[in-house]
């Protein structure tokens, strides 16, 4: 499967592939209002999402938590969950996998009868249309600049600690390549991560080492 020159549709709405190396799987999702992801998990893999545009409400097995624009989540290995767009227009969802296994994948419940199911297959599949999102990875030093479902989105290649200095406290960083490292090269954070600005600065304290070619992204509003 070509997933990335193609659109898989879905009951809820649609998702693609934006962004995949060896590490991980960047996707975008636009839910409709009302409609809902199943509740799922991932035994395998970890996910996380950030909520570009609109208002949703994932749920978890026992409770379940709103998340605005630009919010965030880290859901471990194993964690069923599902995300409801509450917002009339529908909204639009980033959810990055680590490792790339988009047929890691078991449905608990499902309102469209998918329960049980495996992940959907190449007749569910549609070339991608031209105003479908798609990220490269910028040159050594330089970054990229997107805007997109009322996003600024960022992907900037770099190599020291003093390139993520100037984070704000609420900016989401997503690290698609490489990390922070100590001082012995264990990394405090890798591929697949959402760390938030102020947690960047905490760990950028005492940690000073990055790996070469970290590539990360970088998500604000459109107006910042």
């Amino acid at each position: 499967m070509n997933y990335k020159n193609n659109i898989v549709k879905k009951p809820w709405g649609y998702e693609y592939l934006v962004y995949g190396n060896e590490h991980v799987g960047l996707w975008f999702l636009y839910i409709k209002h009302n409609h809902s992801t199943s509740m799922h998990c991932h035994p395998n893999k970890t996910t996380g999402l950030i909520l570009l545009d609109g208002e949703a409400t994932v749920s978890f097995l026992s409770n379940s938590v709103d998340i605005s624009p630009k919010e965030k989540l880290m859901i471990r290995k194993g964690l069923f969950h599902s995300t409801t767009a509450k917002s009339t227009q529908g909204i639009c969802l980033l959810e990055i996998e680590t490792p790339r296994d988009k047929h890691n994948l078991v449905r608990l419940e499902d309102k469209y009868g998918r329960q049980g199911k495996p992940y959907e297959d190449s007749s569910f599949e549609t070339p991608k249309e031209s105003e479908c999102f798609w990220v490269e990875a910028p040159p050594d030093g330089e970054e990229r600049i997107y805007n997109f479902a009322n996003s600024k989105i960022k992907i900037l290649n770099i190599s020291t600690i003093e390139d993520l200095e100037n984070i704000q406290d609420n900016t989401n960083v997503i690290f698609l390549q490489g990390g922070i490292l100590t001082d012995y090269d264990v990394a405090v954070s890798g591929p697949g991560d959402i760390v938030v600005g102020s947690v960047i600065k905490k760990l950028t304290k005492v940690f000073k080492k990055m790996s070469k070619e970290t590539i990360v992204m970088i998500v604000e509003d459109l107006n910042e």
